[in-house]
């Protein structure tokens, strides 16, 4: 099995968090931080109720492995965040899954279908990848960027794994004359 991450997205980098972009703030980088721990907790939380709910074992463990990862994540911004002088997140959003798709995963599997729960799982990261397309573009240290943008392209990544998966399976469904 390929590994998720093709280079190490989980360490903050070494380097010095004064090296900083003059429009950058600390206050506005732990922020932005800040949300994305909760986007990756509520990854955490999505891709582990995922697992749980589908009976294919390749598929229960992506989703353990994507877990994983983002659990790894959040803890690289929490650190980055201490760095800066800020309080890290520390759980998912029950309010903010809402609106980043991961709420609808409950109702998919309880439903069972697996062609449900990866449309869910994919929805989930459509959030993901926005809200780190749009960390991209705030004035961050350049260590905090860096990690944000490796972080980034593993999100991308996974959702483009995850669609890819479930237009397999939609296949096999049409296929099937379901």
């Amino acid at each position: 099995m390929d590994m998720i991450n093709d280079y190490d997205a989980t360490k903050p980098f070494a380097t010095d968090p004064d090296t900083v972009n003059a429009e950058y703030s600390n206050d506005d980088a732990v922020s932005t931080l800040n949300g994305l721990i909760t986007i990756c907790k509520d990854g955490e939380e999505g891709f582990k109720d995922a697992a749980e709910g589908v009976k294919r074992g390749d598929l229960k463990s992506l989703f353990m492995e994507y877990s994983q990862q983002r659990a790894q994540f959040a803890s690289v911004l929490q650190e980055l965040v201490r760095r800066h002088g800020g309080d890290p997140e520390t759980s998912a959003s029950v309010a903010g899954a809402v609106h980043r798709g991961w709420i609808d995963l409950k109702t998919a599997i309880t439903g069972g279908s697996e062609q449900s729960i990866l449309n869910e799982c994919e929805r989930g990261e459509d959030y993901a990848k926005e809200a780190y397309l749009k960390a991209l573009q705030e004035p961050l240290p350049a260590n905090v960027a860096d990690v944000v943008q490796q972080q980034s392209q593993a999100v991308l990544a996974a959702h483009n794994r995850i669609r890819d998966l479930r237009n397999t399976e939609s296949g096999k469904s049409a296929g099937s004359g379901m």
